[in-house]
């Protein structure tokens, strides 16, 4: 009978005692909303442990608590505690490699079309969907951020309880791989660009940087189109002209 079959009495570090698989006390935390669920058999696996023992103390024990292999109940509460703190720095650092992987970037796709990583605050991204992302793959640097792939800028999340998530436990590399692997839920770049007026006249020290910005969005487009890319209200971001002609066409009704 594997741990996952059996229920544990788990005392956080709260002092509350509650009889809950490890995984869902953690997911349900708050402030745990942008973690998915990693496949037991992936944090089982030593392969994926490869370099985490130098980054966590205790790395079998952890495993042990997180897969409701150990009793929690026989070790003294300050033994608890610590163990509780090993078992979430490492289920985090094996969530970022997890969710680069094929069963990982499906359980954040579904996610991210429930926008549970929130929306993009910038108003002609138009409530586009985030993704969250690390500044460093090392642990303490920075705290996660969140990704618009509209305006592909970065944002500090709203609540208080996500700014305190390491950015390592998502990683550098997710954003980029998930739009590879989903090229459909790239957006089309937006173009449009907010200038303050008085009175209807334009700040002449904005309009100037926006005029600036302008030009330089505009040359920008200009090497893309030489080098045969299509760019303006372009769906699922920028693609080649040749690609574009190979594209089935649709019947006009």
């Amino acid at each position: 009978m594997t741990g996952r079959q059996e229920e544990e009495v788990y005392t956080s570090d709260s002092g509350s005692q509650f009889t809950e698989y490890w995984v869902d006390w953690f997911l349900g935390t708050k402030g745990n909303e942008y973690f998915c669920d990693i496949d037991e058999e992936y944090i089982t696996d030593k392969f994926n442990l490869t370099g985490l023992y130098s980054e966590v103390d205790g790395v079998h024990l952890a495993i042990d608590l997180i897969t409701d292999e150990l009793k929690v109940d026989e070790l003294t509460e300050e033994q608890t505690e610590q163990l509780e703190s090993n078992a979430r720095l490492l289920y985090g650092l094996i969530h970022a490699r997890y969710i680069i992987t094929t069963r990982g970037l499906q359980k954040m796709m579904d996610k991210y079309k429930k926008a549970d990583f929130g929306y993009c605050s910038r108003v002609y991204c138009q409530l586009q969907h985030l993704l969250p992302v690390g500044l460093s793959d090392h642990m303490g640097v920075a705290s996660v951020k969140l990704y618009c792939p509209k305006c592909e800028d970065l944002y500090n999340p709203k609540s208080s309880r996500h700014s305190l998530i390491d950015g390592a436990f998502f990683g550098t590399t997710f954003p980029g791989m998930f739009l590879q692997a989903y090229p459909q839920l790239v957006p089309a770049h937006p173009t449009d660009r907010y200038v303050p007026k008085v009175f209807g006249f334009h700040l002449h020290e904005y309009a100037k940087l926006a005029r600036w910005q302008e030009l330089q969005r505009l040359k920008l487009e200009k090497r893309l189109i030489d080098n045969g890319m299509k760019t303006l209200n372009t769906p699922n971001g920028y693609i080649y002209q040749e690609e574009e002609s190979k594209r089935p066409q649709t019947e006009k009704e």
